[in-house]
């Protein structure tokens, strides 16, 4: 068991109460759980606004195509969990067929041990000793649990040997890979070489594959980009040829989720197990991931294979297998499945409509909010609508002269950027089909920020 059911469910008993925004304006009465509630087969006009939802239908949908994508190509998928840091969508990811869970910090990793995730991957370095300590007492008390990070340079080698003094179980480490203008990684191939025999010298940690990030040497599909990353992976292939591994199958681990398609094509050879780490695929989104998905840029299902349905259910009633969508379940592109919905609370100009949703309340770094439809009203209300800027607690919305849109009105907006919108709410609906004219709301997703 890669994560711990009975610990997921439990999240249905918290308290459904002021402690959340999510909570609907006019909720009153006694305490209720979060199962309580949903119970009863809420709606969500009975919600109020600001709010960020999630479609269950599109949820299904990206699970089953990259669950389908991954098996076809042989590669084994890590999500990166700090994309949602859900652990009820964790579940439905590792149900689905992951073979385990991506986090970039270590107060991530405790939600995910809080919840009993046995197979995680760092993606980075952990020079906090105090931090190093946890994790070799993690691996000494729970044989199951499985855990690798990576380093790319000898002082952090040299940290994690001195912090993980008295372990029992030695660290499984990659040598990360970088490149001048990325994040981090080791420069050259002679310093992540530098790097291996630092590991090799220590009897705490193992040397146990090769890893890097190639999305940060891109930001779009320009051939300039992609050629940087084919390059990139290029380097990694060759060093991964060159290290002796202390593992009986190493790891060689790249991928977000813009350039998994390419990872797969220059990595997928290699001896040991690729291991692609993309995260946003399960929710995706209406702006960065929608230009940039490989699936977006014809990247077929390897070998023409068609998405099964992921196994498991979210929460016991939400997001459960098999359900299906009425917009078809065949391979092709990913599917927004997040929203945001906001009101009306200002026309000051004829060409200005001011909505009472933010930074605060929905993601902005990768891309405005796009107007997408009015609650009740026809498409033509929208029509020449662009969010122009958001504030703390407002969007700009500029629209036609004369448009019919009013006071009280619930525009519901597209979003990019899934990484930076879950961080913003402790609580998020699940609809089950976002079209509807009032989706019933089929679950509430709690985060971990």
């Amino acid at each position: 068991m890669l994560i711990d059911d009975a610990a997921v469910a439990t999240l249905r008993d918290e308290p459904f109460d002021w402690h959340f925004k999510a909570l609907p304006p006019g909720f009153s009465g006694a305490p209720v759980t979060v199962g309580e509630y949903l119970a009863g087969s809420p709606r969500l006009t009975g919600f109020g606004t600001p709010l960020l939802t999630l479609e269950r239908r599109a949820i299904e949908h990206n699970l089953a195509t990259m669950a389908s994508w991954t098996a076809a190509a042989g590669v084994s998928l890590a999500p990166h969990g700090k994309s949602t840091m859900a652990p009820a969508l964790w579940k439905r990811q590792l149900d689905a067929g992951a073979w385990g869970l991506t986090l970039a910090n270590l107060p991530q990793l405790r939600v995910a041990r809080a919840f009993g995730v046995s197979r995680l991957m760092l993606a980075g370095a952990l020079t906090d000793p105090a931090g190093l300590a946890w994790i070799g007492a993690q691996l000494d008390a729970d044989p199951g649990f499985s855990f690798v990070c990576w380093a790319d340079s000898p002082r952090t080698v040299e940290i994690m040997d001195a912090a993980l003094r008295g372990a029992a179980r030695p660290v499984d480490v990659c040598v990360e890979l970088g490149a001048p203008g990325g994040r981090t990684g080791a420069r050259d191939e002679a310093e992540a070489r530098a790097v291996a025999e630092a590991i090799r010298a220590s009897d705490r940690l193992r040397l146990a594959g090769i890893a890097g990030y190639e999305g940060a040497l891109g930001h779009d599909a320009s051939p300039s980009s992609l050629g940087a990353v084919d390059a990139f992976l290029k380097r990694m292939a060759s060093l991964h040829a060159d290290l002796p591994y202390e593992v009986d199958e190493p790891v060689v681990t790249a991928g977000g989720s813009a350039y998994f398609d390419q990872v797969v094509d220059v990595l997928g050879g290699l001896d040991g197990r690729l291991v692609l780490r993309s995260g946003a695929y399960i929710v995706h989104d209406d702006g960065f991931y929608r230009a940039i998905s490989p699936f977006s840029r014809g990247a077929g299902l390897p070998g023409g294979a068609g998405p099964s349905n992921g196994a498991g259910s979210l929460g016991g009633g939400g997001l459960s297998s098999g359900a299906g969508s009425s917009r078809g379940a065949g391979p092709g592109p990913l599917r927004p499945a997040m929203h945001g919905w906001a009101r009306v609370v200002s026309r000051p100009e004829p060409g200005l409509a001011l909505l009472d949703a933010g930074k605060r309340d929905l993601p902005f770094d990768e891309g405005l909010p796009e107007p997408q439809t009015v609650r009740g009203r026809p498409a033509e209300a929208l029509r020449g609508a662009r969010v122009t800027a958001l504030n703390d607690q407002l969007t700009f919305l500029s629209v036609e002269a004369g448009s019919a849109l009013d006071c009280g009105d619930v525009v519901r907006l597209g979003l990019s950027h899934p990484c930076t919108a879950f961080d913003k709410w402790t609580l998020i609906p699940v609809v089950d089909d976002v079209e509807a004219d009032d989706p019933e709301v089929v679950d509430l997703v709690r985060t971990f920020f």
